[in-house]
């Protein structure tokens, strides 16, 4: 099963497409063509939308509809909402093994913005633990695409860090990223400068928040 586009942004009220192309007819012996579609929103079961091609789930939008025979079927979105990002996935259930579409990624297309950056040393009970985490936090970006770099002393640091990003913001559709740079409590206090680097689209140059150990740990 492939699905094309894999990654489609859209402006709200516009239409949108989504195709899926089977490798050979999905229709069954018994008349039916087993061939639905799928939304898949974060830490939710995917949600069926459309079955047999053309039959809307209850409580599915006529906004949503599908098409399509043999091998080669579309979705549609008449009028895209904000609502409606998540990975859409086309699937059969005609010949076993049942398979499914790469999934298409449905944003919602809006003017560039600029990330607002915050740093977080870490809490002096968790260095008591013997553990350190700074936090770069970065709010209200978009697009999706984003780079951050930690420099510990002017070093670029490679390992250690772990990246989470949130899906797009239901009210102004932007995307927000944390990234974590984790050490020994030991590790982080023999070291003095630490800096998180974003660069972005949106941003003429690459941004930069750092702090000082020492002077944060003098003024806490």
């Amino acid at each position: 099963m492939t699905q094309s586009p894999l990654s489609l942004p859209v402006t709200p009220g516009e239409p949108a497409s989504i195709s899926c192309k089977a490798s050979q007819s999905l229709l069954h012996s018994d008349g039916n063509t087993y061939l639905h579609w799928y939304l898949q929103k974060p830490v939710q079961s995917p949600k069926r939308l459309i079955y047999r091609v053309s039959n809307r789930a209850p409580g599915v939008p006529d906004r949503f509809s599908g098409s399509g025979s043999g091998t080669d079927f579309t979705l549609k979105i008449s009028r895209v909402e904000a609502d409606d990002v998540g990975v859409y996935y086309c699937g059969q259930g005609t010949k076993k093994p049942y398979t499914f579409g790469q999934g298409t990624k449905l944003e919602i297309k809006r003017n560039d913005a600029q990330p607002s950056v915050f740093v977080f040393q870490p809490s002096p009970d968790e260095l008591h633990t013997g553990s350190a985490s700074v936090v770069c936090l970065l709010n209200g970006f978009y697009p999706r695409d984003i780079n951050v770099k930690w420099k510990v002393d002017g070093e670029i640091q490679n390992t250690g860090i772990q990246e989470s990003v949130t899906e797009q913001d239901s009210k102004d559709s932007t995307y927000s990223l944390s990234s974590t740079l984790t050490m020994s409590s030991t590790e982080y206090q023999s070291h003095e400068n630490y800096s998180c680097e974003v660069t972005h689209k949106s941003l003429p140059s690459t941004l930069i928040k750092s702090f000082q150990r020492s002077q944060c740990q003098s003024a806490a």
